[in-house]
């Protein structure tokens, strides 16, 4: 347990002595407090008014078969703290409900609902229960149950398709836009209640390509279940991967050779930079800066290039593994890294430059699709939306995993809150990430870059938590037999901050629609999983 980590132990134990059951050190990193009473409205309120916590995440575990009940957990972290306090919480005994935070937490009102979907638990309490995860027309079954085979054959869907809130009003149209879009995204519903021009609200329906990734995880081999987790969405393959990995090398307790962790830094390092780089161009095309877009799409593809010289994959998909990476680099592949990354600085330097000579991109970005510090906070947006928006959270400064503890590097934090400082976010992301590949590449690569993984003893648990390029991205797993998991939870940083689009684009027009929804960008597959 960390040193900061007693005296909100202790605390804890003073005021909710009589509904604490147990409390236990599962790893350096996590703590659990396993709580009788399935209320935990008064732990919850507890943390996150006086201990000033914030609740990363909410998911449930079907552990009838092993303990005869569900059990919800709750995870929080506290800023200069690394251990993450998860709340083990009952299902109540006969009954298949829990309470709801989601009136006072605003952040956890899709997590509940999605509780609510594949599990069976009633959120109680709950200021909008209908679906989210599964469409209004689904049958009447729990997916994430254990007696739920993976096989299940369901009948047509019948019933009610999802009903949006009228638009009312004189003048008042409503303006639907998907569920299929015009280029190769996946399907998202987003319907507008316009005045004229000027945005009332949207609302938006996700959930259109469910995968049943959570479930898939169940009949994987770990070995193979790496897989899986690249798939969860396609531009975060390496951060999700390496999300994986940890999960499983701190449950089976799997020391990784340093050079692996170094390398696995680079590769997230490259990651962010592709994709960053990538929207800094889309964000200038979508306000018809087209020549930017060039430039950017040009840089995107160098690293793109380089990635395959590096990895075989210009995703950075087949690389990580349990235990480190699966081959390592030779002086050749090292050159190139480091004479793509010079080259690639120089060029970056002038797409900015060329950016901010723009004066009517900068009036169409500045104060467009306005996210404000206290209404982020609320929604517990994450990542470069967050960061725009005044939330200081980084999951590679504020818990440090792979190489990161070795390297310096600055979190650019904003308060605007708008498409211009979201875009300056990933700006300020590129160059410190620049700096952090030419560091670790200058480190000695050789020896192990692999540990071996013994057969994982089963009924383990592990948090591993990552900072995509995207923000937080969070892997729960318990292990079960025959190297199996039992559970694999998967939280994207888009599930998180989809609700932040529904707030920043109130009051705009729908011309700046698309510019606003890119400087978020979040990922459909991520969300739909």
């Amino acid at each position: 347990m960390t040193e900061a980590m007693f005296p909100l132990v202790e605390a804890l134990q003073r005021k909710f002595g009589c509904q604490v059951q147990s409390m236990h050190a599962g790893r350096e990193d996590e703590i659990y407090l396993v709580a009788r009473d399935p209320d935990v409205r008064a732990i919850a309120e507890y943390l996150t008014d006086e201990c000033d916590a914030r609740l990363v995440t909410v998911f449930a575990e079907d552990r009838r078969s092993a303990e005869g009940v569900f059990f919800n957990y709750y995870v929080f972290e506290r800023r200069g703290d690394t251990q993450y306090l998860m709340v083990r919480v009952p299902a109540p005994e006969g009954g298949l409900e829990f309470t709801s935070l989601s009136a006072k937490l605003p952040a956890v009102n899709w997590q509940e609902r999605e509780i609510q979907d594949w599990f069976g638990l009633k959120a109680i309490g709950h200021p909008n229960p209908r679906k989210v995860a599964l469409h209004d027309n689904w049958p009447d079954v729990h997916p994430l149950c254990k007696d739920f085979p993976i096989d299940t054959v369901l009948p047509p869907f019948e019933g009610e398709r999802h009903l949006y809130r009228p638009a009312l009003g004189e003048g008042v149209f409503q303006v639907p836009v998907g569920p299929v879009h015009a280029g190769i995204i996946e399907p998202g519903h987003f319907s507008f209640a316009v005045a004229g021009e000027p945005i009332l609200y949207l609302q938006l329906r996700m959930f259109y390509t469910h995968k049943g990734t959570e479930k898939l995880f169940e009949k994987l081999p770990i070995h193979r279940a790496v897989f899986l987790a690249e798939s969860i969405s396609g531009d975060s393959s390496f951060s999700h991967g390496a999300a994986f990995c940890q999960a499983i090398e701190r449950a089976a307790r799997i020391e990784v050779p340093l050079t692996a962790l170094v390398m696995r830094t680079i590769l997230l390092e490259l990651e962010r930079i592709c994709n960053h780089v990538g929207d800094i161009g889309a964000i200038a095309n979508d306000v018809g800066f087209v020549v930017a877009n060039a430039h950017a799409s040009r840089l995107k593809e160098t690293l793109f290039e380089l990635n395959e010289r590096l990895t075989g994959n210009r995703l950075l998909r087949g690389m990580v593994c349990p235990g480190g990476v699966r081959r390592i680099w030779n002086d050749g592949q090292l050159d190139l890294l480091r004479g793509t990354i010079d080259a690639f600085a120089v060029e970056f330097r002038d797409l900015i430059a060329l950016v901010h000579s723009s004066e009517s991109t900068q009036d169409r970005l500045e104060r467009t699709g306005i996210l404000r510090p206290e209404k982020a906070k609320d929604l517990g947006i994450v990542g470069v939306a967050g960061r725009a928006s005044g939330i200081d959270l980084d999951v590679r400064r504020d818990h440090p995993y792979a190489a990161y503890r070795t390297y310096s590097f600055r979190v650019p934090v904003y308060q605007a809150g708008d498409v211009w400082h979201r875009m300056q976010v990933r700006i300020d992301e590129v160059n410190e990430s620049l700096g952090i590949i030419r560091t670790a590449a200058d480190h000695s690569l050789r020896g192990e870059f692999r540990a071996p993984v013994p057969a994982i003893p089963p009924d383990r648990c592990a948090l591993s938590a990552v900072e995509g390029w995207r923000g937080e991205i969070i892997h729960w797993i318990r292990t079960g037999p025959d190297n199996h998991l039992e559970r694999c939870k998967i939280k994207d940083p888009s599930l998180n901050n989809w609700p932040a689009v529904v707030e920043a684009v109130q009051g705009n027009i729908i011309a700046d629609f698309p510019v606003i929804n890119k400087s978020f960008n979040l990922s459909y597959s991520g969300t739909d999983r």
